[in-house]
């Protein structure tokens, strides 16, 4: 990062996890069957969507009363996975703030007799996974016509995906290989993929930095328990470094 300061590189991550009851079952699901299809729970309202929101703004307080840079929260895809994001942060404070946001995390859930899971897959069948989606900029992407800088770091990005790929989850990719399946909003582990406004992609340009012609990319490859100095460190190494 020191090597890459020059560049300004802010890093924001989109952090989802599961709630989980002390016997492993996500929380809030029949005990001896499945909640409704998918559908309704993302972004939900009301004790018939979402499960554990007194958990949730706890974390968020904390977090705040830390001085973490938390900027958001939401109900996710599957019932009692949730999602948070912590940025825009630059350099490794990106994996400073992350690391203690779940320490935060872990520790609110205990208080309210929860588990908190970081699993990339934690239900088999067709239920989401849970990925941390990186979104990334230079100062050179952010500036006008910052468009140009994106797309050479996505060219950039489509020649090292197995390193990426490696370094996004601790086990090298194979928790990711639960995850990643082109199913579910995800792209599929074994190919890089990008597009705008495309949540089944490798890398997505959201629709707002198109019509501005600058901004950041999202990264969505890496899993909820990736190391946050890992997927930064070699997010600089091949789009800053071309190393």
């Amino acid at each position: 990062m020191e090597r890459a300061k020059d560049s300004h590189p802010w890093f924001g991550i989109e952090q989802e996890y599961t709630l989980l009851d002390i016997d492993g079952h996500p929380l809030g699901w029949p005990k001896n069957g499945f909640p409704g299809p998918q559908g309704p729970y993302y972004c939900g309202v009301g004790a018939d969507k979402v499960n554990g929101r007194d958990i949730v703004e706890a974390h968020y307080r904390a977090c705040m009363y830390a001085g973490l840079n938390i900027s958001g929260t939401n109900a996710e895809v599957m019932p009692a996975q949730w999602e948070y994001q912590v940025g825009p942060t630059e350099g490794i404070a990106m994996g400073d703030q992350l690391w203690t946001s779940r320490f935060l995390l872990h520790r609110t859930s205990e208080d309210f007799g929860v588990v908190t899971s970081l699993d990339p897959k934690p239900m088999e069948g067709d239920w989401n996974g849970a990925g941390a989606h990186c979104n990334f900029s230079t100062l050179a992407m952010r500036e006008k016509d910052g468009i140009g800088a994106i797309e050479d770091a996505i060219e950039k990005l489509s020649h090292h995906h197995v390193r990426h790929i490696k370094a996004y989850d601790p086990k090298e990719g194979k928790d990711n290989e639960r995850r990643l399946t082109g199913a579910h909003e995800t792209s599929s582990i074994h190919d890089f993929s990008a597009g705008v406004a495309n949540r089944g992609c490798s890398i997505r340009i959201p629709r707002s930095v198109v019509e501005d012609n600058c901004g950041y990319l999202e990264d969505r490859r890496p899993s909820s328990n990736c190391d946050p100095y890992s997927v930064t460190e070699v997010l600089v190494r091949t789009t800053v470094l071309d190393e």
